[in-house]
C-alpha cells in the first residue's frame, strides 16, 4: 500500500511539473528533460513513471479535465431546492473564477491533439458527455419539482455548453475586462434563457464558491 500511495503521489508531483512548466512555454517546447529539470531531478526518475512524453501528455490531459469537477460543487446543496441548484451551476459554469481554473493556451493545445490522437478525443468526448448528463439530470429535477417545465433536459444541456465553450474561446481574444465582464454576463443569461430563467442579482444570489 506505501509503494502504491508514493507512486501516486509522485505521479502527481511530475504532471503538476508539467502542467506549470506547459503554462510557461507551451506543451510543443515542454520535454522530459526539462521537466527533470525544473523538478531537479533525473530524467530517469520521470521516465520510470512515465515511458515517454505520448504517456505523460495522456496524464496532463486526465489533470485538466478532472479540474471540470468543481462546476458542480454547491455549498449547503442539501438544503438548496433543485432550482437553486441549477442556478449556482449556471453561475459556475459562467464565471471568471471558474475560467481562472485553466490556462486557455495549455487547455487548446491539448485540445488540439484530439484532432490527431484517437485516445485523447475518447477523453475529451466522454467528459463532455459525462458533464451534459449532470446537467440534463439538475434541469430534470427542476422539472419534476415543478419550478421548470423543459420538454428535452439533455438538449437543453448540450446547447448551454454549446454556448459556453463559444464563449470562453472568443472570450479569451478579448483584454479589456470591462468587456470581457459584460459579455460573461450576457453568454451566462443566453444560456440561462435555454431553460427559461433569469440571472439572480449578486446580492440574491451571493458568492459562488468553487471548491
Amino acid at each position: 500500500m506505501g509503494r502504491k500511495s508514493l507512486k501516486g503521489a509522485r505521479q502527481q508531483e511530475i504532471i503538476l511539473a508539467f502542467y506549470k512548466l506547459a503554462k510557461i512555454e507551451g506543451l510543443e517546447n515542454t520535454s522530459i528533460a526539462k521537466i527533470a529539470k525544473e523538478m531537479d531531478v533525473n530524467p530517469s526518475l520521470i521516465i520510470h513513471y512515465f515511458q515517454n512524453k505520448e504517456e505523460l501528455s495522456y496524464a496532463l490531459i486526465d489533470f485538466i479535465l478532472d479540474r471540470y469537477t468543481p462546476i458542480f460543487n454547491v455549498p449547503g446543496k442539501s438544503a438548496k431546492n433543485s432550482k437553486t441548484i441549477l442556478l449556482k451551476v449556471i453561475d459556475n459554469l459562467f464565471s471568471k473564477k471558474w475560467d481562472t481554473l485553466f490556462d486557455d493556451g495549455l487547455f487548446y493545445s491539448c485540445y488540439a491533439l484530439s484532432f490527431r490522437d484517437e485516445k485523447i478525443k475518447t477523453r475529451y468526448k466522454s467528459l463532455l458527455e459525462s458533464l451534459r448528463h449532470k446537467l440534463s439530470e439538475l434541469i430534470e429535477a427542476c422539472n419534476e419539482d415543478g419550478s421548470l417545465s423543459v420538454d428535452n433536459p439533455y438538449e437543453c444541456a448540450d446547447l448551454i455548453f454549446t454556448i459556453l465553450d463559444g464563449a470562453y474561446f472568443y472570450l479569451s481574444m478579448i483584454k479589456e475586462p470591462a468587456i470581457a465582464k459584460a459579455k460573461l454576463a450576457s453568454y451566462k443569461q443566453k444560456a440561462l434563457n435555454v431553460v427559461g430563467l433569469q440571472a439572480e442579482s449578486p446580492l440574491a444570489s451571493g458568492a459562488v464558491v468553487l471548491l
